[in-house]
């Protein structure tokens, strides 16, 4: 006679995953929202119209513009690795120290006309860095 078992409910397994996972997988949530928010001002009345005048809210469209547009946009999609690449100590230092400059980078982009899709990307976009913050900042350590 063959025994089956019939269960009501399951346990599903818990995989740890690792902290610099965890911190490479926050950055992409972030450049995600990062880049959408300004995708999706592009919809707003006027802002083609600006930019092809050659203006982005109160800035020229210039070549130097569009390098600092393009770094600001390389170094959190540069985080996603290196979050996984870089050695603990540096890691944990790059984690805090870059998503702390983003958080008034992201609030400053909220500067002049900010519909409500921009104020809500940037309140995510600043409990994400928060939680890059945290993280990093509980990195565990190894006891002697």
């Amino acid at each position: 006679m063959i025994e089956t078992k019939l269960y009501t409910h399951e346990t599903l397994h818990d995989i740890k995953v690792s902290l610099k996972l965890k911190l490479a997988t926050l950055w992409a949530s972030f450049m995600f929202l990062y880049i959408y928010v300004d995708y999706f001002a592009l919809y707003m009345p006027g802002k083609v119209e600006g930019m092809l005048a050659g203006k982005v809210f109160v800035f020229d469209i210039t070549p130097g513009f569009l390098l600092l547009a393009l770094a600001s946009v390389t170094i959190p999609a540069l985080m996603i690795f290196l979050s996984v690449a870089l050695p603990n100590k540096a890691n944990r230092w790059a984690n805090i120290a870059i998503a702390m400059l983003y958080i008034p980078y992201t609030l400053f982009n909220l500067a002049g006309e900010a519909w409500m899709h921009m104020v809500f990307g940037a309140v995510v976009e600043v409990a994400l860095l928060s939680l890059i913050i945290r993280y990093a900042w509980k990195w565990p350590r190894i006891e002697a």
